[in-house]
């Protein structure tokens, strides 16, 4: 193994031995977890860490929503009961819209960004031009304690100024950006129209938006190389890309599932669905956080040498809910029907206008179909909906595997 090709050697573990690597950890992080934070004692009560020792384990505990932290955060401030290192010992708070808090805790390279940034090519000495926003929200903090923890000073550039971040790239001469891509498209259409050298410029890392095939090419056809990661207030850094550019690989110290949206369910290899993070980090140990973004898992490995699990990146988001006839319609009330009828292997429901009215039909993949399903099915709609809707018994295996289980293809043109 080329030592200088990979931040540290966990990213070329067997995969079975990273698996009882994490699972061990994951152990006892349920057990500190439950001692010294009060949120996951009353939501794990029962629950023993040295029984949580594989993926089908894991998925039987409860899930921990974004939205949930809103409530949790109001009724025991700052941060919900969830989070383990004390205000006194943190070396940050940050308020994102919500507002939701987020700790940064004064271990070095806290987010996990280095990894990211170690695979796009930045090396100690190299200079950071960040245009991330520094102002309330991590995102700034995020990939600036990444640079640090290799050894690199950063420009802490934030958001806007356009004009004065050229004058600045182009006389401190940074090797690296990090920040938006259609940000870095803006810079490097300015320096090209203002006949501006920044050519030391030559290596970028993304994220916060999606990075397209066309962007991506502008991006380069000016010079920077440019390599995309997946990371939240919340988690830090889930998944990066390395120059391999197939797929984004996990980060050493998460777990990532992939479930049905709406619930903590599984979904088959390679389906899309909801990407759920149970983080190992000790001083804020989210367990099983649901992200709201959909994504899939790639098969094998990839072929920079990295072994660990790969998805296909940002895929839509999970949280589908609806409004029909003046009532919202969440993805869970949808599992909540699907798991009182247990002839129902799959369902989607889908929302349209017909004369000008709103109307539903919940479409299912059903082992059996027993006189009196659908009308069954029908009740059962109404009663956790509160909406009339009509049933529709589909073929196995014809409804789409996209993650999709609200389909609203209204359209108000």
């Amino acid at each position: 193994m080329d030592d200088s090709l990979y931040f540290d050697s966990l990213e070329c573990r067997d995969p079975e031995q990273r698996e009882r690597d994490v699972f061990n950890v994951l152990a006892a992080q349920i057990e500190h977890a439950r001692a010294r934070a009060p949120a996951f004692a009353a939501s794990l009560t029962g629950i023993s860490g040295s029984d949580i020792d594989d993926r089908d384990a894991l998925a039987r505990l409860p899930v921990l929503r974004k939205s949930e932290l809103v409530t949790l955060q109001r009724s025991t401030p700052p941060f919900g009961g969830l989070a383990v290192a004390p205000v006194a010992d943190l070396r940050r708070v940050f308020a994102s819209p919500g507002p939701i808090y987020e700790p940064e805790a004064r271990r070095d390279n806290y987010w996990r960004m280095a990894r990211a940034l170690y695979a796009a090519g930045l090396r100690r000495g190299e200079l950071v031009h960040n245009a991330f926003a520094y102002h309330l929200t991590p995102a700034g903090s995020i990939m600036e304690s990444g640079a640090h923890a290799l050894g690199c000073p950063v420009i802490p550039a934030g958001v806007g100024q356009t004009e004065q971040q050229l004058d600045v790239i182009a006389q401190l001469k940074p090797s690296t950006y990090t920040g938006t891509p259609s940000f870095l498209k803006i810079l490097l259409s300015m320096a090209h129209d203002r006949d501006t050298d920044i050519s030391p410029l030559n290596k970028a890392l993304v994220s916060g938006e999606a990075l397209p095939p066309s962007l991506r090419q502008h991006i380069e056809n000016a010079g920077v190389s440019v390599l995309q990661c997946y990371a939240m207030a919340d988690l830090g850094l889930i998944a990066y890309e390395s120059p391999a550019r197939e797929g984004l690989i996990l980060d050493e110290e998460i777990i990532v599932e992939i479930v049905q949206p709406g619930t903590g369910d599984l979904v088959a290899q390679g389906e899309i669905g909801e990407v759920v993070v149970t983080t190992l980090n000790p001083d804020y140990p989210l367990i099983r956080f649901a992200t709201g973004d959909l994504s899939a898992v790639l098969p094998g490995a990839s072929p920079c040498g990295r072994t660990n699990m790969r998805i296909t990146g940002w895929m839509g988001r999970a949280d589908q809910t609806t409004k029909v006839r003046g009532m919202f319609v969440h993805p869970a009330q949808i599992a909540e029907v699907s798991k009182r009828h247990t002839e129902i292997l799959r369902a989607r429901l889908v929302v349209d206008q017909h004369n000008g009215q709103d109307r539903m039909a919940l479409r299912c993949e059903c082992l059996t179909k027993p006189d009196g399903l659908e009308d069954a099915i029908v009740a059962t709609l109404r009663d956790v909906c509160n909406l009339r809707g009509e049933c529709e018994l589909v073929e196995s295996n014809s409804l789409p595997r996209d993650g999709i289980v609200i389909d609203d293809i209204r359209s108000y043109e």
